[in-house]
């Protein structure tokens, strides 16, 4: 009988997906440091660096969703008597 994790094709399988894993981590670690370096970049130009992140993140949802979002928004500021135009 073989020990536990010694040489099995599982164990093989396991620690390729582990490392898959760790490495997507290590490459989402670099990304968001790239982001952040961007955004600093931006900001030394006069940007700001929230507004852009929330443009991001609108350009990711198609056009109905976020229209949904905005009126959502409308209609919970228009409760709270908020005017945000």
């Amino acid at each position: 009988m073989s020990a536990v994790g010694h040489n099995s094709v599982a164990a093989d399988q396991l620690r390729g997906y582990v490392e898959r894993i760790e490495r997507l981590e290590d490459e989402k670690r670099a990304a968001t440091e790239d982001i952040k370096d961007i955004c600093v970049e931006a900001k030394s130009q006069g940007y700001d660096a929230k507004t852009i992140r929330r443009i991001v993140a609108l350009r990711r949802l198609d056009a109905a969703k976020r229209k949904e979002a905005q009126e959502l928004l409308d209609l919970y500021a228009h409760a709270l008597g908020l005017d945000l135009v």
